[in-house]
């Protein structure tokens, strides 16, 4: 998405965006009735199901994500619980569409999972709480033509050949420590705090336990940077306590360094984790995982000091055709330096991005960078003719709310995007999704490609966890 556009839908939509904050009115279409629940007439006659999200599609499942709201006795909108229903046929098929998903327990924030489907399929599915079939919001992401949430259809993808080899979930942006979520400038806007003051832990203990499910099932963790709010040693400490508590670094789940966990005065970060402008490397059965430190000192950009990209070169020169997953916390591309509202000067300098791309060009082995920084989902493009894929993910402490599950198999591997479940992380990610006037879900979602798709590539070297 080229900057121009990125801020045309920012400030197409700021004026209804801060409106509908304004006034608390959620952007949505009008609700319409199609069954009868066992609500109260009031409630079913008023409540209002929308932000409907189409967030995952994998080769055999999909997960829906929405909220239901009613206007209390001021005219105010709160979260209404109610049942969660999910409808889904063929898309060649005619007729009613049978429930798949069928949860009577209520709630405000739905989260509805349905497997089971068929590789390489389109499905037609409607969502429904509290007799009200739910609609996405009024927001480009999810409402330009051709989006599943705005056709009401969804193909699951054709999965890689061969068998499961190894499970990776992407996270950043943990911000361990930060009491106020939403701010662009100090005091600037309000800002939303969490009622127990401790916004990042909930979203953490949501991803860590997600990742334990036989469902996620992940085997490895990567965290791109921004572990902690401003790096002290209490936040340091903290976050590796929780870390360490769902499994052992270096070995289960591995960091870098952000611009948020760089150093002030004393090196805390580095001393709880990584020193300073150091990659680290690690094999996992033939795997290579590199993890470089891309921050500067009191800057929101990033850089690669001469030593490091040296050290790069000579361990990617010594197994070019090594199969290598690179993560750093600023993203390297032109596309992402453009397209991102903070501008070139918020993402990794042009020199040390030219030097990567040479690098990696020598190294066909490397096959994805991930990054974090910008709180978005955005599948990149390379800067020259190299086969690397560029991959931005959103960040785990707000809307989304969630990580990038890479499965590896023999014959190449899925990308795919998952919320967090339990309810306070999905209470937390409705809230937050309000954020910057409402304009935070056009920014930070990404395409339906960008969080879901599969690449072909020979990967039989490696050795199953």
């Amino acid at each position: 998405m080229a900057s121009t556009r990125l801020r045309s839908v920012w400030l197409a939509n700021v004026a209804v965006g801060a409106a509908a904050v304004a006034v608390g009115t959620p952007r949505h279409a009008g609700p319409v009735v199609h069954r009868q629940v066992n609500h109260g007439r009031r409630l079913r006659d008023s409540i209002v199901a929308s932000d409907l999200e189409v967030v995952t599609v994998t080769a055999t499942s999909v997960v829906l994500t929405w909220t239901t709201r009613v206007r209390d006795r001021a005219g105010k909108w709160r979260p209404a619980p109610a049942d969660t229903e999910v409808r889904v046929a063929p898309a060649d098929r005619y007729g009613t569409a049978p429930a798949l998903y069928l949860d009577e327990r209520p709630t405000a924030h739905h989260y509805a999972e349905i497997g089971g489907l068929e590789p390489g399929r389109a499905y037609r599915f409607e969502a429904y709480s509290g007799g009200q079939r739910a609609v996405p919001a009024r927001t480009m992401v999810t409402r330009r033509a051709g989006t599943p949430e705005s056709t009401g259809i969804f193909s699951t993808a054709a999965p890689p050949p061969g068998t499961l080899l190894r499970t990776i979930a992407l996270a950043n942006d943990l911000h361990y420590g930060e009491r106020v979520s939403g701010l662009l400038l100090t005091g600037f806007p309000s800002g939303l705090r969490h009622d127990t003051d401790d916004h990042p832990g909930v979203m953490l203990d949501a991803l860590l336990d997600d990742l334990r499910r036989p469902d996620r099932a992940a085997d490895h963790l990567v965290v791109a940077g921004d572990l902690t709010d401003c790096g002290t040693l209490e936040q340091s400490r903290g976050v590796r306590a929780r870390l360490d508590a769902w499994g052992d670094l270096g070995r289960d789940y591995f960091v870098c360094r952000g611009n948020h966990d760089a150093p002030r005065e004393a090196d805390h970060w580095g001393g709880v984790f990584h020193p300073r402008q150091r990659l680290t490397e690690h094999d996992l059965g033939g795997l290579r995982l590199i993890g470089l430190d891309t921050t500067r000192l009191r800057a929101a950009g990033g850089t690669l000091v001469a030593p490091q990209l040296h050290h790069l070169r000579e361990r990617l020169t010594a197994e070019p055709d090594a199969p290598t997953l690179v993560f750093g916390h600023h993203p390297v591309t032109f596309a992402a330096a453009v397209s991102n509202p903070a501008g070139p000067g918020f993402v990794l300098d042009r020199s040390s991005a030219a030097a990567l791309h040479d690098i990696y060009r020598a190294a066909p082995g490397v096959f994805l960078h991930h990054s974090g920084h910008t709180h978005r989902n955005r599948r990149g493009r390379p800067d020259s003719d190299i086969d690397v894929e560029f991959l931005e993910v959103a960040a785990v402490k707000e809307y989304p709310g969630g990580y990038m599950l890479l499965r590896i198999y023999t014959g190449g591997y899925t990308a795919n995007y998952y919320k967090t479940r339990t309810e306070s992380a999905r209470r937390w990610s409705t809230r937050t999704r309000r954020q910057y006037f409402g304009l935070h879900p056009d920014h930070a979602l990404g395409s339906l490609a960008d969080r879901n798709h599969a690449v072909r590539r020979d990967f039989s070297g490696l050795a199953a966890r």
